[in-house]
């Protein structure tokens, strides 16, 4: 299949193609390219007065973790009986029949990283998926990181129990603890496979199982942290175990810019248009992306659905515009910022040869963050999943 005639945003760069074409093999961009195709079959698309977009990634949300409308029984998020629990898997509690995945395919959004709570020191595994399909096991694009949250949310969650922690000194004890354990383990089993005649392997334990992908740099670190102690706290134990680091809310990051730029931290900004609920979201400030992009931060913004509805995430980016964020540096935070952050733009974040084809075609003109657009088409792995007559 071709789109042709089109204007396209490859977020490979700055400026568009102005006049071009994009086809489309099994899912995947075979090719992006100035003018017309040599060849225009039945099936192919006249695209004249739109203009194309990659798919919008939401890099921090619980959509399908947390369902809508429902309480206890559709609220799979939090494991709050341990504080450390890396071995709890995302995939396993998302019910993709949940409505907001309709909701966040008709606003463009093609891909959401899905993340337990932040009740406990450690959430769990964190899982990238596409937004569109009937059972998660095919929606399930990579596993990206573990979990960790610093800060209220543990130390009210356990104060409530009567248990550690109930301190920020507590919460940074269970981390190391566990990531100490972990690298050991890690050890004995490198040990063992190197030398399996005179060498046992440790005891199993799926705890340290789901931590070594970490240690080994295969996945990220993703800590929730709005204040700016907690950032500085994420960054500290990062640089103490070699571990990829990602800052979840970075609310107080407007604070810091300069001390998250040195450490190379990204981090996914949000939510953004919502209240200050709580006493470490005091420092919560339109500007934040901005300053901290200027600062040269890389950036993505999120909804943390369903704290803002997964629909909403477009105009959240707008809101950061009116807040100082030059617009294309937006568009970046929901494209191809947002898939380097996960783990995932070998296969997603911009439109080009080799991805995946999730695109969204927009009438010629039309801006895309702005409360009032709508995708007229919206594609995922080639086909269309939404359009605007829907």
């Amino acid at each position: 299949m071709k789109i042709y005639n089109a204007e396209i945003y490859t977020m490979e760069s700055d400026l568009p193609i102005k006049k071009g074409y994009i086809e489309i093999e099994n899912g995947i961009i075979k090719a992006v390219s100035q003018g017309e195709p040599s060849v225009i079959e039945k099936g192919d698309m006249d695209a004249s007065g739109m203009t194309i977009y990659p798919g919008f990634i939401d890099a921090h949300t619980h959509l399908g973790i947390i369902e809508n409308g429902i309480d206890f029984e559709g609220d799979d998020c939090n494991e709050a009986t341990d504080p450390f629990t890396p071995q709890m898997r995302v995939i396993d509690g998302i019910n993709p029949f949940d409505e907001c995945f309709k909701e966040a395919v008709s606003r463009g959004i093609t891909a959401v990283a899905s993340s337990p709570g932040s009740a406990n020191a450690c959430g769990g595994e964190i899982t990238v998926i596409k937004t569109s399909g009937r059972c998660v096991d095919d929606m399930l694009v990579k596993m990206a990181g573990i979990k960790f949250a610093l800060g209220e949310n543990p130390k009210n969650v356990y104060n409530g129990k009567d248990e550690t922690p109930i301190t920020r000194m507590a919460i940074t004890a269970i981390i190391r603890e566990g990531l100490g354990k972990a690298k050991r383990y890690l050890e004995d089993t490198e040990a063992y496979n190197a030398d399996k005649e005179n060498l046992e392997p440790p005891e199993y334990d799926i705890k340290n199982e789901a931590l070594m992908p970490l240690l080994k740099n295969e996945a990220k670190a993703f800590f929730h942290c709005h204040r700016a102690d907690d950032i500085c706290t994420a960054i500290r134990i990062s640089k103490e175990y070699n571990l990829d680091c990602v800052i979840i809310h970075g609310t107080e990051g407007h604070l810091i810019p300069d001390i998250i730029a040195k450490a190379g931290v990204p981090v996914i900004c949000g939510p953004v248009i919502c209240d200050r609920c709580k006493p470490e979201m005091k420092g919560l400030d339109i500007k934040n992306a901005a300053v901290m992009s200027n600062e040269g931060v890389k950036l993505a913004i999120c909804t943390d659905h369903p704290v803002i509805p997964i629909q909403y995430l477009p105009i959240s980016a707008q809101t950061s515009c009116k807040g100082g964020l030059e617009y294309i540096k937006a568009l970046e935070a929901l494209t191809i910022n947002a898939a380097q952050i996960t783990g995932t733009d070998d296969v997603m974040g911009s439109i080009a040869v080799g991805k995946h084809a999730d695109l969204q075609l927009y009438k010629s003109g039309e801006n895309p963050l702005d409360l009032m657009s709508q995708p007229a088409a919206v594609m995922i792995n080639g086909k269309i999943v939404y359009e605007e007559s829907e």
